[in-house]
């Protein structure tokens, strides 16, 4: 894999993408294809329903805007729950089991969806709940229509990109001293180091697992061993390095430090370690829950999502790339996040990502089963 440069955060970059995130007409309207008859008795199908119960990330930027502009597009209620993706996943699957259908679809990382929902038999399809032209053709996708899932049908992946999961207090690190991932293991760095827990999917169980295959478990043995300030809750790591508590993060991803960010405390992404990096769909997969209770709303909001105007917003809420062709994602740089459309061939990517069904079994599950061993 080429080596990627990555620019770090700064203040103007963040004032522009706020900007953008809250300037009006930065969405284009619906195709004259939304327009059709039978896409009209569908909308009005949803409409009668009231609304659609979306598990989203644990970013309140995508919350607000999704609920924001898809009323707004549609006049349909978005009720969300936004929470890690394994504590979203377990009460989905228990809700389930127990009969109850308070969700309609979920939108997340691919571990848990894998682990929690695929593996659980509650997942519909995809391919049935597109509708538009827009959303269907495989032609407006890079790469065309990519599956986390080994069946291609259950888990669609609808960003892919190389994610900067390492971010630095620029007041206490230069980003020179960190260079390569052996750095970390300079007695400087001794309690200084925070990691999102590798134990549960994630950002930090990815990292975890592309550090396990790219350094082997030694290189692990000796960065457990810099008394790493473990923990599970985005919104407290991420606050722990914009106040200092420590000096490096690893594992969280760029909407997890958007509140600090704005309120110009000193985080940045720290460019691309000498080892390169993996590629992922991070946040970016969708799944459907079996027998919907919104049938009709839930059709709606799947091709609302999956069109541009969805794919602008969450790409811009989350700081992560979609693969659609028609949004432009260069800007995402100044967060940490290269867009693999904008830098690779499909080929590559699909040999460095470690999300799909096939790299979950053969290397992030093998990672995760040390980390678990290793962190008693």
């Amino acid at each position: 894999m080429p080596k990627q440069i990555i620019k770090t955060v700064n203040v103007f970059a963040i004032g522009l993408l706020g900007f953008f995130l809250t300037a009006p007409g930065v969405y284009g309207q619906p195709t004259k294809t939304s327009g059709s008859m039978e896409w009209e008795q569908l909308v009005d199908a949803a409409k009668k329903e009231g609304k659609v119960t979306v598990s989203l990330p644990a970013s309140a930027e995508m919350k607000k805007r999704v609920e924001e502009q898809f009323k707004k597009r549609y006049g349909i209620e978005v009720e969300t729950f936004t929470a890690r993706g394994s504590a979203a996943v377990r009460r989905m699957a228990d809700e389930f089991k127990a009969g109850v259908r308070n969700f309609d679809l979920h939108i997340g990382g691919s571990s848990s969806i894998v682990s929690g929902m695929l593996a659980e038999g509650i997942l519909d399809p995809i391919e049935p709940w597109l509708a538009l032209p827009e959303v269907k053709d495989p032609k407006q996708w890079w790469g065309g229509h990519l599956w986390v899932d080994s069946a291609k049908r259950f888990v669609y992946m609808f960003q892919a990109y190389l994610s900067e999961v390492i971010w630095y207090n620029s007041d206490l690190v230069k980003p020179s001293e960190i260079r390569s991932l052996d750095d970390f293991l300079n007695p400087k760095w001794k309690g200084k180091i925070g990691y999102l827990d590798p134990r549960t999917p994630g950002a930090g169980d990815s990292s975890w697992a592309f550090m396990w295959k790219t350094k082997g478990e030694d290189y692990l043995k000796k960065l457990v061993a810099q008394d790493l300030y473990l923990g599970r809750d985005q919104r407290v790591l991420a606050e722990g390095l914009a106040k200092g508590r420590v000096a490096v993060m690893i594992g969280l991803s760029y909407y997890s430090y958007l509140p600090f960010l704005k309120a110009g405390l000193p985080v940045k992404t720290l460019p691309t370690p000498k080892e390169g990096n993996y590629g992922t769909g991070g946040s970016g997969n969708l799944a459907i829950i079996k027998t919907p209770a919104h049938p009709n709303s839930t059709k709606v909001f799947v091709n609302w999502l999956l069109g541009r105007e969805g794919q602008e917003i969450v790409s811009r809420a989350l700081g992560q790339a979609t693969r659609r062709l028609d949004v432009d994602t260069r800007f995402l740089r100044e967060s940490g996040t290269i867009a693999a459309k904008d830098v690779m061939p499909v080929s590559e990517f699909l040999q460095i990502e470690n999300q799909s069904e096939e790299k979950l079994d053969k290397i992030r599950e093998p990672a995760s089963k040390f980390a678990r061993v290793l962190l008693k």
